[in-house]
C-alpha cells in the first residue's frame, strides 16, 4: 500500500498528543529495520537462470521481491522513477548492489511506468541485458488519498495510470515473449482494499480491484499458453512508505483487526510472490491471496 501525507482523510484524535504520536512512528520505524538482506522464509527450487521484470524495486514490497528472487538464482530487471531529490535512483543502486550480491545479473533504469512507450522500451531493454525473459511481477503503485468530494481529476487519474495503466501495459508487453515461449509466471500486487474499501482511497481501491479483474482475465487468455497469472493482496506492510505517512492510530488499529496482532513484513509478501513464481505453484492460475495476518476476517 503506498499513501499521501498531505491531505489524509484519516481524523485525529484529538486526545493523541503530538508527542505520542511521534514515540510511536519512531518504534515503527525501528521495526522496519535496516536489515541489507530479507530473512529467508521459503525456500523454492528451479527458478535458476530464469529472468524477471520487477516493477517499483528500489524499496518496499518491490526491493524485497527482487532480493528473494535473487536468492533463488532469477536475474533481476527493475525500473524505479527518479526524483527531485535523487533518493529513489540512490535506492535504485543500492538494491541493484544487493541483487548481484547472489551472483544473478541484474539491469534497472527510471520508467515510469505509467507511459505505454516507456514500458515497452524498458521491458525490451531487460530482454536484451539479461537474454529472456519468464516473469513479471507488477508491483509498482501509488496513492493520493482524499475523500472522494475532494478528490482532484488529476489525482484520481494519476492513481489509475500508475496502478492499474501501468500493470496492463507491462502485462502486455511480456504476454507475447510468454506465449511464444509457453511458459511464464505473472504476479500482480493489488491490494486488501481491492478487496474491501476505506475511507478516503476511492482512486486506490479502484485502481486495485481493476488489478484483481485483470489477472482474471489474463489467466484466462494466457492459460492456454501455460502463463500463470495470479495476484496478490497485501494488507498493512511495514515499510518506511508506511510508517512515514500513515497515522500511528491507524496502524494500531490495523494490528487490532488483524487476527495474528501484527502488522505484515516485505518478506511476508516477497515468499509468497516467489511461490507463485515457481513451478511448485504450476497449477494455480487467476487466484488471488490475501497477505494481511487476516484483517479481512
Amino acid at each position: 500500500m503506498s499513501w499521501t501525507e498531505e491531505g489524509s482523510p484519516y481524523p485525529r484524535h484529538p486526545q493523541v498528543a503530538d508527542e505520542t504520536d511521534e514515540e510511536a512512528v519512531e518504534q515503527l520505524l525501528e521495526e522496519v529495520g535496516t536489515e541489507t538482506e530479507p530473512r529467508p522464509v521459503l525456500t523454492v527450487e528451479g527458478l535458476e537462470a530464469r529472468v524477471a521484470v520487477v516493477t517499483g524495486a528500489s524499496s518496499g514490497i518491490g526491493r524485497a521481491v527482487a532480493l528473494d528472487l535473487a536468492r533463488h538464482g532469477v536475474h533481476i530487471g527493475f525500473n524505479f522513477l527518479d526524483d527531485e531529490e535523487g533518493r529513489s535512483r540512490h535506492e535504485a543502486d543500492e538494491v541493484a548492489e544487493e541483487v548481484e550480491s547472489f551472483g544473478v545479473r541484474v539491469f534497472y533504469q527510471s520508467c515510469d511506468i505509467g507511459l505505454s512507450q516507456d514500458v515497452t522500451r524498458f521491458v525490451s531493454k531487460v530482454e536484451e541485458e539479461l537474454g529472456g525473459l519468464h516473469i513479471l511481477v507488477n508491483n509498482a503503485g501509488i496513492g493520493i488519498d482524499r475523500a472522494l468530494w475532494r478528490m482532484s481529476d488529476e489525482a484520481w487519474e494519476t492513481v489509475l495510470r500508475t496502478n492499474l495503466s501501468g500493470a496492463f501495459y507491462a502485462l502486455r508487453a511480456v504476454a507475447p515473449r510468454f506465449r511464444a515461449q509457453e511458459w511464464g509466471k505473472i504476479v500482480n500486487v493489488a491490494s486488501v482494499h481491492g478487496i474491501r474499501s476505506e475511507f478516503g482511497l476511492a482512486n486506490y481501491s479502484a485502481s486495485k480491484a481493476g488489478i484483481i479483474a485483470l489477472t482474471q482475465n489474463a489467466a484466462i487468455e494466457l492459460g492456454p499458453s501455460n502463463v500463470n497469472v495470479n495476484a496478490v493482496a497485501p494488507g498493512y506492510i511495514r515499510t518506511t512508505q508506511l510508517t512515514d505517512r500513515v497515522p500511528s492510530e491507524i496502524l494500531d488499529r490495523a494490528r487490532e483487526r488483524s487476527v495474528l496482532g501484527r502488522l505484515g513484513d516485505p518478506q511476508d509478501v516477497a515468499g509468497v510472490v516467489t511461490f507463485l513464481c515457481s513451478e511448485a505453484a504450476r497449477h494455480i492460475s487467476g487466484a488471488v491471496i490475501p497477505i494481511d495476518g487476516g484483517y479481512l476476517l
